[in-house]
């Protein structure tokens, strides 16, 4: 998961995606980076860290022109401690490409010898975007060789790229002196919008917070197989660049990754989770008398509204019983378990007037390997609650995502190959109450007529690109494995880079 945004305007753009960039840090935190190009130069920064601390004003005086695109970065391919490795990535021909890109490629390996024994590219990192980007370049050069760069052409290059790389792809790409080009792989698993502001600039980015937040009316959706280029002078080209295109949005964007405020695919986010707390609590009432409970209390913060929306339903009080400190990262996104025991109660505290002698129902949105969730339980029992019910407004993660989402590995997760009654014993609940697999797609699939359906593996273990094999899993676990044993490495100076800023 990361967030990415491109920009052309008529004005400078680096305190654009800056903003746009800060509205997008949510789904990502490990490295941040941005391009902008004036006339056919490019001009980099990038380094691991925050937004607000990856640019100074230094760096920023030394981002100059009116096109550009930036990129969030949380690593689910390659290593997350390299800095080579952080977005957005450059090849300087053909013309000097600029991309960067959200999801995962399954077919990255594969696809890597394959430039190397038949492209004549070669490959200097284990990220699967400096994969993609290389197999853009070639096809652009396939594409465009003895005609000057249309729109055309782009779109022939990208269906190109669409028969060769498998997997979840949402990309923007700066081509120099020609344009931005953005497009969606043919499942429609990450998402892609983009839209227009009065003046007339054109903005791509992860989620429609960053348009709106921006100034930006939001245009619509880049349908999946989709390809757009937006010329020099801002006029917008789409073209649709695959063969059989069906939408199936990543359902854990609904469930967690995405802001509420945001619109995916025409499906409100905080609607989605509003109607999945609903049946939660048809999921509750059959298992725990509502009269058993006193109190509803979201774990922050994705999942207040199906908190809210479950108190309201069995007819109990709706209580905010945790304090979050926001100046500590989210946990799910923090490479490394050692991390992520360690920072659970430095995040949140409990507000023990709440907890005291009440039956607490606690909500989060999901449960992934459980061990935030045992914390979580433990401290409201220590700030006094007689008992503690929790319940998931998602279902159970039982199967590895290879798709962009940070759970790979089948040892990493708490419900694969455990039975509901063996996880509440682990995470220490009186009663734990899991979302309906089928009634969570049903609800969201409602605010969608004519959607095909969800990219859901972690819930349901079906692959719907068709080419997941053991071998991609052993792969990525042996990734996790190499990036666990570098956990307490000291963190690496900022790189900056192509005149950049700072050394």
């Amino acid at each position: 998961m990361c967030g990415i945004v491109g920009v052309i305007s008529k004005a400078p753009v680096n305190q654009l995606i800056y903003d746009a960039l800060l509205l997008l840090q949510h789904r990502g935190q490990d490295a941040a980076g941005i391009v902008t190009m004036q006339g056919k130069k490019c001009f980099m920064h990038k380094a691991r860290g925050m937004v607000r601390d990856v640019f100074r004003t230094r760096n920023m005086r030394a981002l100059p022109g009116t096109v550009g695109l930036g990129q969030v970065r949380y690593p689910t391919a390659g290593n997350a401690y390299s800095e080579e490795e952080a977005q957005p990535f450059y090849v300087n021909a053909p013309y000097g490409i600029v991309l960067v890109h959200n999801g995962n490629l399954t077919n990255a390996h594969a696809l890597k010898d394959q430039l190397f024994e038949v492209d004549r590219r070669h490959i200097n990192t284990e990220s699967d975007t400096e994969v993609l980007i290389n197999v853009l370049a070639h096809e652009l050069e396939m594409a465009g060789r003895e005609l000057p760069l249309t729109p055309a052409s782009v779109f022939k290059a990208v269906s190109e790229v669409h028969k060769r790389i498998k997997g979840s792809y949402a990309v923007i790409a700066l081509i120099a002196g020609h344009g931005l080009l953005a497009f969606r792989d043919p499942y429609g698993i990450r998402p892609l919008c983009f839209g227009q502001s009065a003046e007339g600039d054109v903005m791509v980015a992860s989620e429609s917070v960053a348009l709106e937040g921006t100034g930006h009316q939001l245009t619509r959706d880049v349908a999946p197989g989709e390809a757009l280029f937006i010329d020099t002078q801002g006029t917008v080209h789409t073209q649709q660049c695959a063969e059989n295109p069906t939408l199936n949005p990543c359902m854990f964007e609904f469930v967690y990754l995405a802001r509420p405020d945001s619109v995916m695919d025409g499906i409100s986010v905080y609607q989605s989770r509003l109607n999945m707390g609903e049946t939660l609590a048809q999921r509750l009432i059959s298992t725990i008398p509502p009269t058993e409970i006193d109190v509803v209390i979201p774990i922050p913060e994705s999942s207040r509204p199906s908190a809210m929306q479950l108190a309201h339903r069995i007819g109990k009080p709706y209580r905010e019983g945790f304090v979050k400190n926001r100046y500590v990262g989210r946990t799910f996104i923090m490479p490394g378990q050692s991390t992520r025991k360690k920072s659970v109660r430095q995040k949140l505290n409990a507000i023990g007037l709440e907890f005291k002698d009440r039956n607490v129902l606690l909500v989060d949105d999901s449960i992934v390997r459980g061990t935030t969730s045992k914390e979580i339980v433990q401290m409201a029992r220590e700030a006094g609650a007689r008992k503690v019910y929790l319940a998931s407004a998602a279902p159970p993660v039982r199967f590895p995502n290879v798709y962009g989402i940070d759970m790979p590995t089948k040892e990493e997760l708490i419900a694969h190959g455990r039975s509901i009654e063996e996880i509440r014993q682990f995470i220490g609940a009186d009663a734990l109450i899991y979302q309906d697999v089928d009634a969570m797609k049903r609800v969201v699939a409602q605010l969608r007529p004519g959607l095909n359906g969800f990219e859901a593996s972690c819930f349901d273990g079906r692959y719907i690109t068709g080419d997941v094999s053991a071998e991609d899993f052993a792969t990525i676990q042996a990734q996790r494995k190499s990036q666990a044993e570098e956990d307490d490495l000291p963190a690496r100076s900022r790189l900056a880079l192509q005149s950049g800023g700072d050394q």
